[in-house]
């Protein structure tokens, strides 16, 4: 049953949940629930053992995969960097910084780390799946080796556990995707003539199409509005702050209540520091209406 599997190594559940597989899985077979999805419980196999034994090596069944499910679950993983795993660390790294007091030479050089860690990924994102090279996570590892062997003791002890915490979570996923990239993309892409290079190039496009449709995202008006509201201006103050008409605002703030499903300022100011819209300082109280 998969969730004997998931008890074992929790650390699989975000794997699984790459895949479109949630908790609740109750006591049905991995068989049983890539039946149920349409998905293919050799390659999720696969993925698992390559992720638990970094000795295992599916060269066997690498021919029996198609390109498309392979090419997906590396898409979603991407994905769960940009959207998830990095913004939560940077929220973490955001509350540390803010309550550890005033700003230092040593929390400068913490804030610059990670913000050369996350230029570097996404440069490398940018570059597609066809290129071929490791994912970067050695400044990851940088920044906890400087987080545990060199920070002041004022600063706060339990937030920089946190952030030590997802620092080491997420580069350790790097590595194990890495490994992945090297074990099962890699192997299939040098496979591939031009003909096959373009057809994985049309699949990638699709999923970035279906993504986009799928996902609401705010203008850089609703985005300045938003920054606003959670600074606490009110609709007036907002419409004579940007010269623009009341009935403009009250236009904004709805399409941004549809598109996060989220109505107080408290849980918008949440949204705001999760999806890095605000900086440290705000958390501090520096940065209202100024």
């Amino acid at each position: 049953m998969l969730a004997d599997v998931l008890e074992q190594h929790c650390e699989l559940i975000p794997i699984a949940n790459r895949f479109g597989i949630f908790l609740g899985v109750g006591n049905r077979t991995i068989d049983e629930i890539c039946l149920q999805n349409g998905l293919s419980s050799d390659l999720i196999v696969t993925v698992f053992n390559v992720y638990i034994d970094e000795t295992y090596l599916p060269k066997n069944k690498l021919m029996s995969f198609e390109i498309e499910p392979v090419v997906n679950y590396f898409i979603q993983t991407i994905n769960y960097y940009l959207q998830n795993a990095i913004p939560n660390l940077e929220k973490h790294l955001n509350a540390f910084m803010a309550l550890s007091g005033s700003e230092t030479e040593e929390l400068n050089m913490i804030r610059s780390l990670f913000f050369q860690f996350k230029s570097q990924f996404k440069e490398h994102v940018e570059k597609g799946l066809t290129y071929l090279e490791d994912y970067p996570h050695e400044l990851l590892n940088d920044l906890k080796n400087i987080l545990i062997r060199h920070i002041s003791d004022w600063c706060n002890q339990n937030l920089c556990y946190a952030v030590i915490f997802w620092i080491d979570t997420l580069e350790n996923d790097l590595v194990i995707h890495n490994r992945l990239k090297n074990k099962i993309l890699k192997p299939k892409i040098k496979k591939m003539d031009r003909l096959g290079i373009y057809d994985l190039q049309q699949v990638i496009t699709h999923e970035k199409k279906q993504e986009k449709r799928n996902t609401s995202i705010l203008t850089r008006r609703e985005i300045e509005i938003l920054k606003l509201i959670v600074r606490g201006y009110i609709n007036k103050e907002i419409a004579d702050k940007l010269n623009i008409s009341l009935n403009t605002v009250l236009t904004h703030r709805k399409n941004i209540i549809s598109k996060t499903g989220i109505r107080t300022v408290s849980g918008l100011t949440f949204y705001c520091i999760s999806n890095g819209l605000l900086s440290s300082d705000f958390l501090s109280g520096q940065n209202k209406k100024q």
